[in-house]
């Protein structure tokens, strides 16, 4: 799905705690500067006025109508209806709020909500990672052609989409990949988010005796330390990225062979990337025991696409040339099953808004 030349116009949204950031797409870009207002997440009435302020700032910025409003929440809801659940992070919402209709009734268009895993797995799909990477598989002379995605965020949270041949999955309940609820291998009475988050890190340099801590500490701090001096708190750092990049791992390995496809990471702990792949990798290529026998974890070769030597193995595959018994032809086959998982390139807000506006497009052309 080609949207560059998509006439539609799409008002989004992008839904933090603490701010509301409001914009317009067109044809798969921008066309306003964004427009930001406080969220006000405690209080329901201020929190919906906030929306329907900022979407009225966008209407009047725009120079020309709009077909839609279509952006990500985090979950739980009911997204066909537009009904958004308990959420943690905006308490005035407990218990069921139909903020799909209000809004429809307040913009007369339709509302298309959708959680933010999804969007931003879709947007890579269609606009980010997936096409990226099928284009320099081309121009490396690679036949093999990617369709399917595993989109994952890494922030406070653990979030996923997956994205099935250009199809996003949304599931029958609104909850198509709940990767944060997968089991954790290093604790099974914990979720894989108990490993995979904000606090896992906070809380794993800390138990490995980090002392240089304070209230307002986050992983950019810890990264900070693990990047500095050597010191007793900077093996505390590194270790808590190390155990993070486990905890990510064990998760990528479950949910990738299931769905055999590109994982795409996005969020702010990427910037980390090299204090937790290292770890993140030796996970998801852990031999496993069945008997006496050792196997590998995963029926296909996992690769670091964003090092350079890997992408070059990944792209080249392993080409054979086996004869068709009875005819003489010859068939050229690759017989290396493979995925890679790599970094997002245009940033999990950016993929988030492009799978917001690719899926109102899909909403609409139903």
């Amino acid at each position: 799905m080609d949207l560059r030349n998509e006439k539609s116009t799409v008002l989004t949204l992008d839904a933090g705690g603490t701010n509301f950031v409001f914009s317009a797409i067109q044809g798969n870009r921008e066309i306003i500067e964004e427009v930001s207002l406080p969220a006000n997440s405690h209080d329901l009435n201020l929190c919906i006025e906030s929306l329907i302020k900022g979407f009225e700032k966008v209407v009047k910025t725009i120079d020309c109508s709009f077909d839609a409003i279509s952006f990500a929440f985090p979950g739980p809801a009911d997204y066909e209806l537009g009904i958004i659940g308990n959420l943690p992070n905006f308490k005035a919402f407990n218990g069921g709020v139909p903020l799909g209709p209000i809004l429809e009734d307040h913009f007369k268009v339709p509302v298309f909500i959708n959680n933010d895993g999804n969007l931003y797995a879709y947007g890579e799909a269609l606009s980010g990672a997936l096409p990226e990477i099928n284009l320099k598989l081309s121009q490396a002379g690679s036949p093999k052609h990617y369709r399917n995605l595993i989109g994952l965020t890494l922030g406070t949270g653990f979030g996923a989409g997956i994205v099935f041949d250009n199809v996003l999955i949304k599931g029958d309940n609104s909850c198509g990949a709940e990767v944060h609820n997968t089991l954790n291998t290093a604790n099974p009475d914990w979720n894989a988010e108990e490993s995979v988050s904000t606090r896992a890190i906070i809380r794993e340099y800390m138990h490995n005796g980090g002392k240089q801590t304070n209230d307002k500490m986050m992983p950019r701090d810890i990264a900070l330390i693990a990047q500095g001096a050597e010191s007793p708190d900077k093996i505390a750092a590194i270790a808590s990225f190390e155990s993070y990049g486990r905890g990510l791992g064990a998760a990528i390995a479950n949910v990738a062979t299931l769905v055999d496809g590109l994982v795409v990471i996005g969020g702010g702990i990427t910037k980390a990337w090299d204090l937790f792949a290292p770890a993140m990798f030796s996970e998801i290529n852990r031999k496993y025991r069945s008997g006496d026998a050792v196997n590998d974890r995963l029926s296909f070769k996992v690769f670091d696409l964003e090092n350079e030597a890997e992408f070059n193995k990944f792209s080249a595959g392993r080409k054979k040339t086996i004869k068709v018994q009875g005819s003489g032809r010859e068939i050229v086959y690759d017989d290396m099953p493979r995925i890679g998982v790599m970094k997002s390139k245009i940033g999990a807000s950016k993929a988030t808004w492009l799978g917001s506006y690719a899926y109102a497009i899909e909403m609409l052309n139903r």
